[in-house]
């Protein structure tokens, strides 16, 4: 099987196994343990805090684990202040979107800010937002669909101006583009694990210290007193692990990314009737995500999954809905093109060769249906 759905999770690389297997095997202790064993994986757990906290430009105190990228998220909006505004963008990951809309449903006022047919949030979405003056904000850094990147940066010095908390999930993003908390001047942040080729099970919320967290887990002093809970240790290290790798290796991932998407398009845009979604946008340098008119995404996916390839029909967290994507919609592409959406998310170990095959039996597929 040729793997194309690393947006959706990544294998774990061999060296993060190698860190995490004397957590499983030898060092057992209790992290919150004074003795010896307890002494030793509490130790290991702050170097996986400084691997994670370089990784994205922070001090390792700023850095709380959680079970991975949903948790994380939600724990983010639940320190939204009791009669507080909420808005987030329409293209959010359904970690951040369903739980706004529970808070919707609880009493506070949600606002969606749209994108343009790009996915883009615009200067001018972002002033309307404004106008009704949330006390939070929470914009995903780059789409798990589409691959597109928001410019950060910019909104968030908008948002802040006008005295506005902002968080960002980072977790697409992570170990593919540059991702720095200072830089993007944002509050919270959130990240994954399992994206960068570590475990699952294993996520962070980035911090900062002037933000106000309320814990969504209680029963225990981990984490700051903000994420109780016995750490998931052998997790912890492989998340550290894999922040390291993504660190060293990040300039060569995406190269190889970015060179691998180049010619996947190249192929894509030689079959007829089909859109590269987002094509002009600035995206991820792994995903691309395509419509075919008159070819449904879901049949597509299951004649190329008996080739042999594993691709995605949109957010791996999202399957088996009957709907077509949120995020399509907000982009306000037509129904019938969201519905043949087909998502193909690169990582480091697709082949130049690969991508060839696949363009290959594409075009034989669709020349089928």
């Amino acid at each position: 099987m040729i793997y194309f759905d690393y947006n959706a999770t990544t294998p774990i690389d061999a060296d993060v196994l190698e860190a995490m297997l004397p957590f499983l095997k030898v060092f057992y202790g209790n992290p919150s343990s004074l003795s010896r064993p307890g002494r030793i994986v509490h130790s290991a757990i702050n170097t996986a805090r400084e691997q994670v906290a370089a990784l994205v430009d922070v001090a390792p105190s700023q850095v709380i684990f959680t079970s991975g990228g949903t948790e994380a998220n939600n724990m983010a909006l639940a320190s939204l202040p009791l009669q507080a505004k909420l808005a987030i963008s329409g293209i959010e990951h359904p970690s951040i979107s369903e739980p706004a809309l529970r808070l919707k449903d609880s009493g506070t006022p949600l606002d969606l800010i749209s994108v343009d047919q790009s996915g883009v949030i615009t200067p001018l979405a972002l002033n309307e937002a404004i106008k009704n003056k949330p006390n939070m904000v929470s914009i995903i850094l780059a789409n798990n669909e589409t691959g597109v990147i928001q410019d950060i940066a910019s909104l968030t010095q908008t948002l802040k101006e006008n005295n506005i908390t902002v968080h960002t999930d980072a977790v697409q993003a992570l170990g593919k583009i540059p991702v720095s908390f200072r830089q993007l001047g944002v509050d919270l942040m959130s990240l994954s694990s399992h994206k960068i080729y570590g475990p699952k099970g294993c996520g962070a919320l980035i911090f900062d210290k002037n933000t106000p967290i309320r814990p969504i887990l209680l029963g225990g002093g981990q984490e700051q007193n903000l994420r109780a809970g016995t750490e998931n240790v052998a997790a912890i290290v492989g998340f550290g692990k894999a922040a390291e790798l993504a660190k060293n290796e990040l300039s060569k991932r995406h190269d190889h990314l970015a060179s691998l998407k180049k010619i996947l398009e190249a192929g894509l845009m030689s079959i007829p009737d089909l859109t590269i979604f987002a094509r002009h946008a600035m995206r991820l340098p792994n995903t691309t995500q395509f419509g075919i008119q008159g070819i449904d995404g879901e049949m597509l996916l299951m004649k190329l999954d008996k080739k042999g390839f594993a691709v995605s029909s949109g957010s791996a967290c999202a399957s088996g809905s009957e709907s077509f994507s949120p995020v399509l919609n907000a982009m306000k592409v037509e129904e019938s093109l969201a519905k043949s959406a087909i998502r193909i998310s690169l990582g480091i170990h697709n082949t130049k060769k690969e991508i060839i095959e696949f363009i290959d039996q594409l075009k034989i597929v669709v020349n089928q249906l």
